[in-house]
């Protein structure tokens, strides 16, 4: 039998009716026969185009208020039969079954009804029950049934239909059933993660839309975002955001919700890390003294401010070569200004609730975890030491326990001023992380006497608060835990140095 089929029925039950006109036209104009229910088929109708109602099929009216149209052995025999199964073939004709070639659905919105905020009852009345069953049963018949699962389907089904009159390759029905199944295992991810609120240990991520990157990490290897960058963000200016610009702007979006609402904050980052952050009166200071961390990383960093950047700002930036500038607004002079470098991306973030979960691949499965949302706030400091930490010293210790737990570990932050000194990252030791830290500090001539020190995990020895003492540090925070923390606080005690302990470790791999 050739593999070729031409549509002669077709049964449409679509939520959506935008864009089905012109198909409903076009298989008028090639003389198929179209059934439909409810909604659909009174749209059909006003069109002046026959329709056969699948009550006239079934002998069964829609009934449980809607919840009931399709599921009906008429209907299912009329999608599922085998053209080229004699005994299928014998029992439509026994039963009185029609054949349906051609199966258009787009299920009810569930998505969009949790995002809506709908009640329960509503939801549940958005789970699409007789569209999901057609939607799978001519999928699996695809040999001999087109099944169309969505209206983001119907223009490119248009053109099929029109340019074959009526005519369809196996090549184009298989096709078609790989897309309906991408829907249907989708919607049904959505509900069950709806029903499930984490309770049930099982990983569901369907993601539809994908963009292709230029690469990935590297030119070699190939590289996509899965997700709804434009929810999040509004691109003003430059080119496509490619696959390390993404895990950039991630870093450096989660690192500024922790400074949300404060005062203007200004921050650069490389390779996830954030190379300069301040903290001061205007956007503007902010940004010098962030740039002045380490001017040399910042080339081609990712910039990030917690409130809007104003043209005195937009100056200072245009002065650097960036790749990507983020704040939550623009004023209309800085984005003229910023705009003046063809490649650079600017993007205005968006008020978005971020996940609560992380995910990423490990061995041959996937490691979920909880986010760190836990941020150190003054009520949680244990002091423990003799000394105890001034109010301006608290102010930074805080500030610098914030860009330590978004900081890759083993780190040591060191803080003056509401200004980063210098950061020690990815270190397999501590110890390395603080000379690190230290070393780059006073590379940039900065004065570290005063200063604080921020720890992602706890000291096993006093080594650490040591080498800081004698650098300058004057305070510091860690978590605490090890069975020999009283070795460190007794040399704080007895060389003059505050320090609190979190009880919360913030490792960062």
């Amino acid at each position: 039998m050739s593999t070729s089929k031409t549509i002669k029925s077709a049964l449409i039950s679509v939520f959506h009716k935008d864009g089905l006109a012109p198909i409903v036209r076009e298989l008028d104009k090639l003389n198929v026969t179209i059934y439909s229910t409810g909604g659909t088929e009174k749209f059909i109708k006003n069109l002046g185009i026959d329709v056969v109602p699948v009550e006239d099929v079934t002998s069964y009216p829609s009934i449980l208020g809607g919840r009931v149209k399709t599921l009906h052995p008429k209907v299912f025999g009329g999608i599922l039969n085998r053209q080229d199964h004699e005994g299928d073939v014998t029992e439509l004709k026994e039963y009185n079954i029609p054949q349906i070639d051609l199966v258009i659905v787009d299920l009810y919105p569930f998505e969009k009804t949790v995002a809506s905020g709908a009640s329960e009852q509503d939801i549940v009345e958005k789970i699409d029950i007789g569209g999901i069953s057609l939607i799978r049963a001519a999928a699996k018949n695809f040999k001999d049934t087109f099944i169309v699962s969505s209206m983001g389907q119907y223009e490119d089904f248009l053109s099929i239909l029109s340019e074959n009159k009526g005519e369809t390759s196996i090549e184009q029905r298989k096709k078609y059933a790989a897309k309906s199944f991408n829907v249907s295992s989708h919607y049904d991810t959505a509900i069950f993660n709806y029903f499930n609120n984490n309770e049930e240990p099982a990983l569901k991520i369907s993601e539809t839309n994908a963009q292709v990157l230029r690469y990935g990490e590297n030119p070699h290897q190939k590289g996509y975002f899965f997700g709804n960058l434009e929810e999040i963000f509004d691109k003003l200016h430059g080119k496509e955001l490619s696959y390390n610009n993404l895990l950039d702007v991630d870093a450096a979006v989660n690192l500024m919700e922790e400074f949300k609402g404060e005062a203007p904050t200004f921050a650069i980052l490389k390779h996830n890390n954030a190379c300069g952050f301040a903290q001061r009166e205007t956007i503007s200071e902010a940004y010098s003294d962030a740039l002045a961390g380490d001017p040399v990383s910042a080339f081609g960093g990712i910039l990030i401010a917690n409130t809007q950047i104003d043209a005195a700002t937009a100056e200072k930036i245009n002065t650097l070569f960036c790749e990507v500038v983020i704040a939550p607004n623009y004023s209309n002079e800085a984005l003229e200004i910023l705009k003046g470098k063809k490649n650079r991306i600017i993007l205005l973030k968006k008020e978005v609730a971020l996940p609560k979960t992380t995910i990423r691949t490990c061995l041959n499965g996937n490691l979920v975890q909880d986010k760190d949302n836990i941020t150190d706030k003054l009520e949680d400091l244990k002091y423990v030491t003799n000394n105890k930490p001034t109010q301006s010293e608290l102010e930074d210790l805080l500030f610098a326990s914030k860009l330590c737990k978004n900081t890759k570990s083993n780190t040591i932050i060191l803080v003056k001023n509401k200004q980063l000194l210098a950061g020690g990252t990815g270190q397999t030791s501590r110890v390395d992380a603080l000379n690190q830290a230290i070393e780059k500090a006073t590379s940039f001539k900065f004065d570290l006497e005063g200063c604080v020190m921020a720890s992602d995990a706890f000291f096993p020895f006093p080594d650490c608060v040591e080498i800081a003492d004698k650098a300058g540090v004057k305070s510091v925070i860690q978590p605490g835990g090890s069975i020999k923390d009283q070795l460190s606080i007794d040399y704080c005690n007895e060389n003059g140095l505050s320090m609190v302990m979190t009880g919360t470790r913030h490792f960062k791999h």
